[in-house]
């Protein structure tokens, strides 16, 4: 929807930053290139960047209450919100607009901190100033689906939906968090509270902050919890999921300008468009074998009658905008998919503001391949743990490969120890390797601690779809989604991620979501219903992007060799390592693609936002 900006300072005139926030605006600009709007008074300055939705003549921001003691900036969609404007209403709250901004404002007055958000449903990020209590509240959507960071040094406190706009604040220094950058060889992404940058940190999915006389204090308002109903039948669950689903997409096809939706050949985002009746889907894909989904979706998009828009991306095209795609990402992130993603957000933008798309499906409902692993070990754990783990790890230490030497390996360590989400870049004995100077201090076990805390008492795939919502989802894919569609200034929408969805998905037992041939089983049923066979029952692909041919071409080989061999791969990592995977790569000898991929990312964001050159 937008973009907001802002501080409070303890001591001194905030309105001596006036044109500090007008820079901390413009670097977020194509969040919302509508329209803008400030606040500034003797403490704070909020700075507001539009992009018109809902409310589109009079849903100006920041908003005020009655006698403008409060002022808000808000980031997302609230879908409820016509059914919390009747009873604030009723209430005897006087309403000044139609757009959804203003619930929160008269929400916060009427039930509080706590109350309001427990109320809310939908997509969001908000700041509130209240000016009589010299208070400001923040707070996230249950997921992460939109983004807030803040900074704060005792004196200032700094926030904003993007780093880069944090950064244009005069006394924000800018440094590199060389911790994060361990921990995203893991993981991929960043997933520290504290980002990349020195002193800037995120707040949580979740959460909700406050701050006063220069003290912040962070909290959780709401708990993910699977309290799994056994008695629930399969096609009971089928049934429940179709239900909700068709109450929230009607929820967030809520607008004011047309919508469209993004299309793959997968189940998730088939079953969004053949149930919202859309004019437009978008598809983008790549010339290599197994690299294409474009015919797929026209298949798709033709039997539900749907104007199906698409783009086959190039080599070339793909590689020259990085650059640009490096100014957009306040941290690196090295999924690949981000960079098609990119493309996609480009080709709706030139049609619509608004599309639907498909992330949250496999966290929610169990998709992903990888948790049927959990069923293919059931054999090897009749046997002790200490006879598994024994032979793990003799079999661990053998310096050759063999069929079934994986298998007993991970069938030696314990979930905990062998999952930290859908992507394992490379576990820590590797790190240590090729960093220089690893600080050892946050290993993905470590910082995943409490989050498997939470769930020790559930079944192993709950416990994997857990790790998932609470770190790969807010981290990798709805971050991409979120910086690649407002880097078009386009709104993506997750009808999957909703607040009612989830209740129903975290009721269905294990049995109907997981077993030895599918995964998302009840869900696939259900979308049986909407779409051919072959879509419905189409094995999970993610966004396959030909990264392992491109790393074996003379020409990205080259261009690969020259940036793990530059002065930025000299500073943090031993180049002989890098070089070394490189080669085997490029002889076939092993697929390092996805190690590779996230180094060179690093590297080109490094690049780009700590070395005065660039990326050339």
């Amino acid at each position: 929807m937008c973009g907001f900006a802002g501080y409070v300072t303890k001591e001194g005139d905030g309105s001596l930053y006036k044109d500090n926030l007008i820079d901390m605006m413009n670097a977020i600009r194509h969040r919302g290139p509508d329209d803008e709007g400030t606040h500034i008074d003797d403490m704070a300055g909020l700075g507001f960047r539009r992009l018109s939705i809902i409310g589109i003549t009079n849903g100006k921001q920041p908003m005020y209450n009655e006698d403008n003691s409060l002022v808000l900036t808000f980031n997302g969609e609230i879908y409820n919100y016509q059914e919390i404007k009747k009873d604030l209403e009723d209430k005897g709250h006087i309403f000044r607009t139609d757009a959804d901004t203003e619930v929160l404002v008269h929400g916060y007055e009427e039930y509080g901190k706590e109350g309001l958000l427990n109320k809310l449903r939908g997509m969001y990020a908000f700041a509130l100033w209240d000016r009589q209590n010299k208070e400001l509240f923040m707070a996230r959507d249950i997921f992460g689906i939109k983004p807030l960071f803040y900074s704060n040094n005792g004196n200032d406190f700094v926030f904003g939906s993007e780093i880069k706009s944090i950064l244009k604040f005069p006394n924000i220094k800018k440094e590199f968090n060389e911790d994060a950058l361990e921990s995203y060889l893991s993981f991929q992404y960043s997933i520290l509270n504290e980002t990349f940058f020195k002193g800037i940190y995120r707040l949580p999915p979740a959460h909700y902050l406050v701050w006063k006389d220069g003290m912040v204090a962070v909290e959780r308002y709401y708990a993910h919890e699977f309290n799994t109903d056994e008695t629930i039948t399969f096609d009971e669950a089928v049934k429940k999921i179709n239900d909700v689903m068709e109450n929230s997409i009607s929820a967030h096809k809520i607008s004011d300008t047309e919508v469209g939706g993004f299309l793959s050949g997968g189940v998730d985002s088939s079953y969004i468009v053949a149930r919202s009746d859309l004019d437009k889907t978008f598809s983008v894909g790549f010339d290599y074998p197994k690299c294409n989904e474009i015919p797929l979706a026209k298949t798709l998009s033709d039997y539900v009658g749907v104007k199906n828009n698409s783009k086959l991306i190039t080599t070339d095209e793909f590689f020259d905008e990085l650059p640009v795609i490096m100014n957009h990402i306040d941290e690196p992130l090295s999924d690949p998919s981000s960079i098609a993603l990119y493309f996609l957000c480009k080709l709706a933008s030139e049609q619509v503001k608004v599309v639907l798309s498909g992330e949250g499906s496999d966290e929610l409902f169990g998709g992903y391949n990888i948790y049927k692993s959990v069923i293919d070990l059931k054999p090897m754990m009749r046997f002790p743990r200490s006879l598994r783990r024994g032979i793990a790890n003799l079999f661990g230490k053998l310096p050759f490969s063999f069929k079934g030497k994986n298998y007993v390996i991970r069938a030696g360590r314990d979930l905990e120890e062998r999952y930290i989400g859908n992507a394992y870049i490379f576990g820590s004995k590797e790190i240590y390797k090729i960093m220089k100077n690893p600080s050892k201090r946050n290993t993905p076990q470590n910082i995943l601690k409490p989050i498997y805390d939470r769930v020790k008492d559930k079944d192993d795939i709950t416990k994997m779809q857990y790790v998932d919502i609470h770190t790969w989802l807010w981290g990798d894919i709805l971050n991409k989604a979120d910086t690649m569609s407002m880097a078009h200034s386009l709104e993506v929408r997750v009808p999957f991620l909703d607040k009612e969805v989830a209740k129903v998905a975290y009721s269905i037992p294990v049995r109907h979501r997981v077993d030895k041939h599918e995964t998302k089983r009840y869900f696939r049923k259900a979308a049986n219903k909407f779409m051919p066979d072959i879509t419905a029952e189409r094995k999970k692909l993610g966004f396959p992007i030909p990264v392992r041919n491109w790393f074996r071409e003379d020409k990205y080989y080259n261009m690969l060799k020259e940036t793990l061999t530059s002065e930025t791969a000299k500073k943090y990592f031993n180049t002989d390592e890098l070089i070394n995977l490189l080669d085997k790569h490029y002889v076939e000898k092993c697929d390092n693609s996805r190690k590779l991929w996230t180094i060179f990312v690093f590297i080109l964001w490094y690049d780009k936002h700590f070395n005065e050159k660039g990326v050339n």
